[in-house]
């Protein structure tokens, strides 16, 4: 099982209560190219170098950053050769595509365990969490509308707080 150890949010106050938000640990059962040789996708050498990249990183690189970071490995990787891998990973449900309203796509590993994003608007980091009490307000909600909730995206956009406002 591979570990990817990202930003975390610990926990926040409302009121005297702390929520049910928990650290998160992003774990992904296979490697890229373990899951593209079960799909039985062809690995080149240099799909190997970007799929190790993708699986390295500790924030949600955009293409451009997935293909400086590879070219320190393999100086033959093209920016051409990373768009259509990340594409053909994504086709391929082993890869996940965020737009977080800065203009560029980023990708991460699709994790073993949903979890959701808060983007700190000022700097473009990106912190993942899971909170329970959000988890269950968001079925309760499609249940009292009727409906069965099966999956969603939570994209939260933050500036931080200043130290006189917590």
């Amino acid at each position: 099982m591979l570990l990817s150890w990202h930003v975390i949010l610990a926990e926040t106050s409302r009121g005297n209560r702390l929520s049910s938000m928990t650290a998160i640990e992003t774990k992904h059962s296979d490697s890229i190219e373990g899951q593209c040789s079960a799909k039985g996708m062809r690995m080149t050498e240099q799909r190997r170098v970007i799929a190790q990249v993708i699986e390295s990183a500790t924030d949600h690189p955009d293409v451009e950053e997935l293909h400086r970071r590879a070219v320190k490995i393999d100086p033959g990787v093209s920016i051409a050769t990373v768009y259509r891998t990340v594409k053909l990973f994504e086709d391929a449900g082993i890869v996940a595509r965020h737009d977080f309203r800065d203009g560029r796509s980023r990708y991460e590993p699709v994790p073993d365990e949903h979890h959701d994003h808060l983007i700190d608007l000022r700097t473009g980091r990106v912190v993942e969490f899971r909170d329970e009490e959000i988890e269950r307000l968001q079925a309760e909600i499609a249940r009292r509308l009727g409906f069965k909730l099966v999956d969603h995206r939570m994209e939260l956009y933050a500036v931080p707080l200043k130290d006189d406002e917590r």
